[in-house]
């Protein structure tokens, strides 16, 4: 079992593809390397291209002697550097990283475009002026609680379902290393639809820029119509911050607002 970070800027994303560098190509064939062997390594779900990862779990399976704690080690001085182990460990018995999952958290940073400093690009979006909190934190407590996100889903979205558990969706106003304002959204969940948090925010951030109340926005999540959603955000500014399995840490949510 791994936890793992990456930018991923310079990839196709997580999914492995015969002509395209990803981050699970590149880290499987690092693992072959060290066991011999061909071995894939799979992890709690995808990211698009150009999207970041603060703690993915991942999983690889393998009969070799090596520690497991010592994997983190290993592979930290044979993968680029836009790869980073954070901790590796024997996973329980029957764990699998992607159906063992029990929630992901998701964070989009964005920085108003006079404050982007070069060392942002890619990793922060940029925005014509940043939108007023108040108004952003109202849009986004509408999205907490479970809620059919047709709106919010792509055409390409393959799920049976669109219902899911939203356990935190809120806005939040920080400053990086150099003091320059970002806000960041921050959002947790038990799944995502394909380009929901994406689309979110980008209708987020629209909304808000054209004074939309949050009865309108509130409008536009229950008509279930993807032509609702007014523009989906870049990869950019997108971070897989924490994938966790443990079973117990939204149980306050499912205390809540479980359905019987």
């Amino acid at each position: 079992m791994l936890f793992v970070a990456y930018d991923g800027s310079p990839f196709h994303g997580w999914q492995a593809q015969g002509n395209a560098e990803s981050v699970q190509s590149v880290i499987s064939s690092t693992i072959s390397s060290v066991l011999g062997k061909e071995t894939v390594v799979y992890a709690s779900g995808r990211t698009d291209k150009g999207v970041h990862a603060l703690r993915q779990g991942c999983h690889f399976d393998t009969s070799s002697s090596i520690d497991p704690e010592k994997y983190a080690v290993i592979l930290n001085t044979r993968l680029p550097k836009t790869i980073r182990v954070l901790s590796s460990g024997e996973a329980p018995e029957g764990f699998h990283s992607r159906f063992s999952t029990m929630s992901r958290e998701y964070w989009y940073l964005i920085k108003s475009v006079r404050d982007m400093l070069p060392f942002d690009d890619r990793h922060i979006t940029p925005v014509k002026m940043l939108p007023d909190l108040e108004i952003l934190s109202s849009y986004a407590s509408v999205l907490q609680g479970t809620h059919d996100f047709t709106t919010f889903a792509s055409a390409r979205d393959l799920s049976p379902s669109h219902f899911r558990d939203i356990y935190i969706s809120e806005w939040d106003r920080t400053e990086d290393i150099y003091g320059y304002p970002v806000l960041r959204y921050r959002v947790a969940g038990n799944a995502f639809l394909y380009h929901q948090v994406r689309s979110m925010v980008g209708t987020m951030l629209e909304a808000a820029w054209t004074g939309e109340s949050t009865e309108q926005f509130r409008d536009r999540l229950e008509a279930k119509d993807r032509s609702m959603a007014l523009r989906t955000a870049l990869p950019d500014g997108l971070y897989l911050a924490d994938v966790s399995y443990d079973s117990e840490k939204y149980q306050w949510f499912e205390d809540e607002y479980g359905r019987d």
